[in-house]
């Protein structure tokens, strides 16, 4: 409803749920009251009316009850506390949250990536996304700031294997309590959470498979999910790795929860502990300074390329959510098309050449 007030002004008043709180403002002209009040009922109409009263809320507060919502993993629900608390809330958190613009998303992105890495930023914006995501959808904003928000670009670095002589080298530096963990890695391809969570229960010796559907987390060391649907999956492994992890249980037999590897109180492996290590002996084998326990992950990667596996078998086995994660990670290790033309050509006509040369060397 518009009705003139005493002073001459406009009021136009709406009721946005039935039986709620009206909504009302003035104006000077008739003409804007009446916008206002079609641009109100419109908004109801379309699913994207916010009550202005809603907006008050300060940003931390919503991102506080948000994060409680939801149901996050645990490493998950850490990383997105970590990157509210360190960089979100600092800047936005005593604001209204509905008074947050996008050009201020955009300068808060600016000033991150002056110390953080192009995907360290990413990341961070993303879970602040979230958070602005959820505001709109509980129709606390009427549209989220994080609209075209320019992002550094964050360089995929080009995956380089290590060598077999590093491989090797570095299992037989390593503590002899966590030397079959490399050659498991090295042989299956498993994520460092995922090997040091190993538990007996897992290991199929007879069919000499696995089955990864756990993982141990970094903090607290406790038995948790796998990091998505995906990473739950049946990994075949070989002898060298049978023997690894048959030689292994006789010296230092399943702790807690039927653990492969354990420290020596049996409890749950320090996985950073595990990587240092690894760093050393790897670096000591003649390994890069960057070497860490992840990339026995890639060689087991670039080992099945090698052999001639195509890209859904290496997805399979990495535990990879799609065929483009695989290929975005590993496409330089497969041959390229002009390596399999010259393949192609030399496999026939080499052949015949070779045929051709025995002919005329032949008696005549």
């Amino acid at each position: 409803m518009i009705k003139k007030l005493p002073s001459g002004r406009w009021q136009a008043r709406h009721r946005p749920v039935p039986g709620g709180k009206q909504v009302a403002r003035n104006f000077d002209r008739k003409l804007d009251a009446v916008r206002w009040l079609d641009a109100q009922k419109a908004a109801v109409l379309t699913g994207t009316y916010a009550d202005p009263g809603a907006g008050r809320i300060t940003f931390r507060e919503y991102a506080t009850a948000w994060q409680a919502a939801q149901t996050h993993r645990p490493n998950t629900a850490a990383a997105v506390d970590s990157a509210l608390r360190v960089h979100a809330l600092p800047r936005f958190g005593d604001r209204p949250i509905a008074s947050i613009r996008p050009t201020e998303v955009q300068a808060w992105v600016r000033d991150l990536s002056s110390t953080l890495a192009p995907s360290t930023v990413r990341v961070t914006y993303q879970h602040l996304r979230s958070v602005f995501r959820a505001a709109e959808l509980d129709r606390v904003i009427s549209r989220t700031p994080c609209e075209q928000v320019k992002l550094p670009r964050a360089a995929r670095p080009r995956v380089t294997p290590l060598a077999t002589e590093v491989v090797l080298g570095a299992a037989e530096r390593m503590p002899d309590r966590w030397r079959a963990l490399v050659t498991l890695m090295a042989g299956t391809g498993l994520r460092p959470g995922e090997a040091a969570g190993l538990c007996l229960e897992q290991v199929e010796m007879l069919r000499k498979t696995l089955h990864v559907d756990r993982q141990l987390l970094l903090r607290p060391r406790v038995l948790g999910p796998v990091k998505t649907e995906s990473s739950d999956r049946f990994v075949p492994f070989g002898e060298v790795v049978a023997h690894a992890l048959a030689a292994h249980m006789a010296t230092y037999p399943p702790g807690e929860h039927g653990l492969v590897f354990t420290d020596v109180f049996g409890a749950p492996v320090n996985r950073d502990e595990v990587g240092r290590a690894f760093k050393a002996a790897a670096v000591a084998s003649g390994g890069p300074a960057t070497a860490r326990l992840h990339d026995l992950r890639h060689y087991y990667a670039s080992l099945l390329i090698r052999a001639g596996e195509d890209v859904k078998v290496v997805q399979d086995r990495l535990g990879h959510a799609s065929a483009r994660e695989t290929l975005d990670t590993y496409s330089h290790l497969w041959p390229d098309s002009e390596d399999r033309t010259r393949s192609a050509v030399d496999g026939v006509l080499g052949a015949r050449t070779e045929d051709s040369l025995r002919t005329e060397d032949g008696p005549r």
